[in-house]
């Protein structure tokens, strides 16, 4: 396959930040709503406990804390295929697979929250990492 810019594998970084920071104001779309509605005083959600027991409306915090947890090893490939020039179509294309299926797994938490169709999303971008990865391994064996 052919080779994309070196600088085309940061992209679907850039989009996996932005995807994070959608998901940050769907947060406080949903939590400052709730608030709103049951008229909980922002001082009476001091900590986590506070914040389990008066709201119950968790969807997107629970996806944006989830957003922490595996696209931390996404964000280091990526960095990692950038530095030894990994850049080429296939790669890029998994990049990209992770963040579409990520944003489809987001969309799914933070709106009807189907746990079925959530878990497809995250089992297949888990996947498309997972061939992101072993894709870095072969490069840096070869190298």
């Amino acid at each position: 396959m052919g080779a994309a810019p070196a600088t085309a594998i940061l992209w679907p970084a850039v989009a996996m930040a932005g995807l994070t920071f959608l998901v940050w104001v769907r947060l406080y779309q949903l939590r400052l709503g709730e608030m709103a509605r049951k008229r909980i005083h922002a001082q009476a959600l001091a900590n986590a406990a506070d914040s389990v027991r008066l709201l119950s409306d968790t969807r997107a915090s629970d996806n944006f804390r989830n957003l922490f947890e595996l696209p931390v090893l996404f964000y280091a490939g990526v960095l990692l295929a950038a530095h030894i020039d990994v850049s080429d179509m296939v790669s890029l294309a998994l990049a990209w697979a992770f963040v579409g299926l990520r944003a489809v797994h987001s969309a799914v938490h933070c709106t009807f929250n189907h746990v079925m169709t959530r878990f497809v999303a995250y089992a297949l971008a888990t996947l498309v990492l997972i061939a992101f990865w072993a894709r870095l391994a072969f490069a840096l064996a070869a190298a």
